[in-house]
């Protein structure tokens, strides 16, 4: 057995430790707002000018108008406690959803790049995502809702430990 695969089998999925930032909450609110917000304001409008609206579709009206401050108080804070991550020498370990809940572990050997996005509703609560591309078939490790100065030295740390680590990243 190689030290690379002896290191691999030694990871274990478990709860990563770190939260995200607070402002998370905020920025996932904004977001189901403005999904929300279209949603309610085509139904409105199809209600609103129809001569004889049908009634499913009023109900379907009603219904999101119903849905829509429950999903806006739960599942940003829902959200915010399963939202975790944590680096260690061996491996980024994220745990992500709220309904559909997922788990992840990359190895720093496999890691082939990490990037820093941030869209403009992010900007707005000084916030930021690492994606961290290995060479996994299940796709990029992505940290959503980090704090701005955190992602970027967060960035510095998976460069260069990934640098010093030996292996081929396949």
């Amino acid at each position: 057995m190689t030290e690379e695969t002896a290191s691999v089998e030694r990871l274990s999925l478990r709860p990563p430790a770190n939260r995200v930032s607070r402002r998370a909450i905020g920025y996932w609110t904004v977001w189901a707002a403005v999904g929300w917000a279209v949603l309610i304001g085509v139904q409105t409008v199809f209600v609103l000018t129809s001569d004889d609206p049908p009634t499913w579709l009023t109900v379907t009206l009603t219904i999101s108008c119903v849905l829509a401050p429950l999903h806006l108080l739960v599942m940003p804070q829902w959200r915010y406690r399963i939202h975790r991550w944590e680096v260690t020498g061996e491996a980024v370990y994220i745990q992500e959803g709220w309904l559909k809940q997922e788990w992840r572990i990359a190895p720093i050997s496999r890691i082939q790049t990490v990037d820093i996005e941030r869209d403009p509703v992010e900007q707005l609560f000084r916030l930021a995502t690492i994606t961290v591309t290995t060479a996994s078939a299940a796709g990029p490790v992505k940290i959503a809702g980090l704090d701005r100065t955190e992602a970027l030295a967060l960035a510095a740390e998976l460069t260069k430990t990934t640098q010093s680590t030996t292996g081929d990243a396949t």
